[in-house]
């Protein structure tokens, strides 16, 4: 048994799928129309025959409370492997990507949490050789960042 679909709940496809390629440089996997919206997919360029992500309508009246409660509580809904944590944050906020979390460091991961435009927050992360094993775990704000 594998992992070959996750859903992210957004509330716009068109903005979440701008978002996910533009900015976080996924490809489109599949666009199908489905009445009123898609059956939409984008996976990472790294992994074309990978794990795809559906980028789901958000309007079961389940999901906004979960989604406004997690964020309010500043819980990613996702986490995004990356090789560089601080390259990426400098990249995306490079391309007006906003962030609840500049890149922190917590015993052999860091991470840092952005706000993917359509409902969620969602956290990159990556696996790091701090030297004690403690790691630095600084997650003041900066310019730009915005509240979790």
């Amino acid at each position: 048994m594998k992992i070959n679909l996750m859903s992210i709940f957004v509330d716009n496809q068109d903005t979440a799928l701008a978002f996910y390629t533009e900015k976080l440089g996924f490809i489109p996997a599949a666009d199908i129309p489905m009445g009123e919206y898609r059956w939409l997919t984008v996976v990472s360029p790294e992994e074309p025959g990978g794990t795809q992500i559906s980028l789901e309508p958000s309007d079961h009246p389940a999901v906004k409370p979960f989604q406004d409660a997690i964020t309010a509580d500043g819980i990613p809904f996702t986490s995004f492997a990356v090789s560089d944590v601080q390259a990426e944050y400098d990249r995306l906020r490079a391309l007006g990507v906003a962030f609840t979390q500049r890149p922190t460091t917590n015993g052999p991961v860091t991470t840092a949490v952005l706000d993917d435009t359509v409902g969620n927050l969602i956290q990159i992360a990556a696996m790091t050789d701090a030297p004690d094993g403690t790691g630095g775990g600084d997650d003041a704000a900066e310019p730009g960042d915005t509240p979790g």
